[in-house]
């Protein structure tokens, strides 16, 4: 990449956090904000600059990155007290890499361009905090065709595979297919792993064993040592992926489509926010094995 931007990330949670460590380490211009200051503390420790507000991390950059939980908390940092709609104007870009709903990413983009001018492209992605330390992610964008195309000034340094999908809401869109996917794999690994350990096979064995063959994956790949080791360490929360597939539940019952793969999965995962694992990565459901 042979220009540096000025971008700023509102939420650094796992996901934020990665995003802008990656984005300082390839020589971007890094402004932070979050209301858990401890979080904004750690990524100036890495040479970010920390913002007070999400309007005064607007006001230092051409790119404004938000990475939130829910449509809620977007159109909180986008439209609330000091939130980004108070710096933004025709010269700034909104990035947003959070999953959310796109009929609500469509109604927040259209309104932050009437109040503002400020473009928008929803962006979510899929590969995780690891993938995004390495600027190896995939990103579904939403947008206009010269929005996405001007968005790659940041994205470069974060993508591996970077797609236009349409105007904005396709990349959520997209986003909730990629999640039914992820859902319904996880699942199966973390079964797969538990058969293999019934039937007296060491499960770390399998992802080197099936390697190449039709039930390969990235998934398995990944999740499968994680889920063998019960190492649950931090790549992304059940309780998100609950988020996701809601959406796509709530979706589908809009459009009376049937999805009962999809419905079961999500069944399986309010079981397990409900026995208090929420907050824990996707390995974690291999807890489920074990009674919690």
């Amino acid at each position: 990449m042979s220009t540096k931007a000025k971008v700023s990330v509102v939420g650094n949670g796992i996901m934020g956090t990665a995003i802008a460590s990656r984005l300082i380490e390839v020589g971007h211009a890094v402004t932070v904000f979050d209301i858990d200051r401890e979080k904004v503390a750690n990524l100036v420790k890495l040479g970010a600059t920390a913002a007070q507000t999400a309007a005064d991390a607007t006001a230092a950059s051409d790119f404004v990155i938000t990475s939130l939980n829910t449509a809620g908390i977007v159109k909180a940092a986008v439209f609330g007290a000091a939130g980004i709609a108070e710096k933004g104007d025709s010269t700034k870009m909104l990035i947003d890499m959070s999953s959310i709903d796109p009929v609500a990413t469509r109604e927040l983009a259209r309104e932050l361009r009437e109040e503002t001018g400020m473009a928008w492209v929803d962006a979510p992605l899929s590969g995780g905090a690891p993938k995004a330390l390495i600027g190896k992610l995939t990103v579904m964008a939403g947008g206009s065709e010269e929005d996405v195309q001007n968005a790659r000034a940041v994205m470069d340094s974060l993508c591996a595979n970077y797609t236009h999908m349409g105007p904005n809401g396709a990349g959520q869109t997209t986003k909730l297919v990629n999640q039914v996917l992820c859902a319904l794999g996880f699942q199966a690994v973390a079964e797969a792993v538990r058969l293999a350990e019934a039937g007296g096979v060491d499960a770390a064995r399998i992802p080197a064993a099936l390697s190449g063959g039709r039930a390969d994956s990235n998934i398995l790949q990944e999740f499968g040592p994680k889920m063998a080791a019960r190492d649950y360490s931090p790549t992304g929360r059940i309780d998100n992926m609950l988020k996701d597939l809601e959406a796509v539940q709530s979706f589908a019952a809009a459009e009376r489509l049937p999805l009962p793969m999809t419905g079961a999965i999500t069944e399986l995962h309010r079981l397990f926010v409900a026995h208090g694992i929420g907050a824990e990565d996707t390995a974690a459901t291999m807890k489920y094995f074990e009674g919690f």
